[in-house]
């Protein structure tokens, strides 16, 4: 197969809700396993085998494919200190990488600011979905949202175009910047500027498309095939973010039915994808970070799962070298944190160990601070 050599691209997927890591990577090894979950827990025939002790839920079919040819780096007993189990704090923190104060940047925003600082291109950071999430905020920094790359554009709902140029020409008027303006206008004119230039460069990726690769029907999924129409458009983003469904993860009760059809949708679309990457040739210039706020609680509640701290991350791609990392957190009784895992891997590390490794970047600045990093890059 050949290669484009193009510039490293991160993709990050937030499972929303605060994924169930024991159901995920399931420590099948462990008799303490069955003992703390009685209701929830997964038939040690049904796992999908990662070592003697460990295994994906049987729900992660493609996921243990790509795992089996060395591209899916598993991080166990990842977290932060002082978790308080709220899903908005705790999605603060992965967010601007501060567990001890609130914070107002996104760690994705300042590697955005990092990856183009004259902000020459601003599509270099593009989240799929509606809203912008913390993470990609940053004063100064374009980030595109896009809900419907099809119809992205201003004001896609003026139909006639003589209303449409007339209405987007008083919008240019209004945020063109002028000699006098004050710094929260010029402010806003170049908000608007930066959001009229990024619809003029995705509005043409569409039309760029084609792959035989059918995606899932599912939110995600649609994002995600919206990113591989980006990159194999070439319009220079380096940075993707989506979010599953608004707490999708956070399953409190019939866990076994809904965690099952959830890691279903998401093996599915992480491996439809790669694929569509690969038929592109443009599969070893991606690698896919997919993330929870935090795990669930050891015990499970007789139908799900309550709000927990350590949790699981998943790194893929062709450039990763697949495994095992970390620790798994101990489900012995006594070594528990008041029922919860605990963590043994700061987050913080592992966001290090793909802004260097991966991005070529300075990690410390945007982590705030020196944290471990794993060795996932050949």
């Amino acid at each position: 197969m050949t290669t484009t050599k193009k510039d490293p691209v991160l993709v990050v997927v937030q499972l929303s809700g605060g994924n169930d890591a024991i159901n995920t990577v399931i420590p099948y090894g462990d008799p303490n396993y069955y003992d703390e979950r009685p209701a929830l827990q997964v038939p040690e025939k049904q796992v999908l085998a990662l070592s003697n002790q460990v295994g994906f839920h049987p729900a992660m079919g493609p996921l243990k494919k790509l795992y089996d040819e060395g591209k899916v780096a598993v991080i166990q007993g990842v977290g932060f200190p002082h978790c308080n189990r709220s899903h908005f704090r705790s999605m603060d923190v992965w967010h601007t990488c501060e567990p001890d104060k609130f914070a107002t940047e996104g760690w994705l925003g300042r590697t955005i600011r990092d990856l183009d600082p004259t902000k020459e291109n601003v599509v270099t950071g593009v989240n799929y979905g509606r809203g912008l999430p913390h993470a990609l905020m940053l004063p100064g920094v374009p980030v595109a949202s896009v809900a419907n790359l099809e119809a992205y554009g201003l004001l896609p709902g003026i139909e006639e175009q003589e209303q449409r140029l007339s209405a987007l020409d008083t919008f240019t008027r209004i945020y063109s910047p002028t000699m006098e303006t004050s710094f929260t206008h010029e402010y806003l004119s170049q908000t608007g500027m930066d959001a009229f230039k990024g619809a003029d460069i995705l509005k043409t990726v569409p039309e760029k498309y084609a792959s035989s690769v059918e995606y899932g029907n599912n939110s995600v999924a649609r994002y995600l095939r919206m990113m591989a129409q980006t990159i194999i458009a070439d319009v220079g983003t380096r940075i993707f973010y989506t979010t599953s469904p608004y707490n999708s993860f956070d399953l409190h009760g019939s866990a076994m039915t809904l965690q099952a059809k959830l890691w279903t949708d998401v093996a599915n679309y992480v491996k439809d994808f790669f694929d569509d990457l690969h038929e592109h040739n443009l599969g070893d210039n991606v690698t896919m970070l997919l993330f929870s706020e935090f795990g669930r609680r050891v015990k499970d509640n007789g139908s799900g799962t309550d709000h927990g701290t350590g949790g699981v991350a998943l790194v893929v791609g062709d450039k990763v070298k697949g495994g095992l990392y970390s620790e798994y957190p101990s489900l012995t009784p006594a070594k528990q944190a008041d029922g919860d895992l605990q963590f043994n891997y700061d987050f913080r590390g592992l966001y290090a160990t793909l802004l260097e490794q991966w991005m070529g970047l300075d990690s410390k600045p945007i982590v705030n601070g020196t944290f471990e990093q794993l060795d996932l890059y050949a």
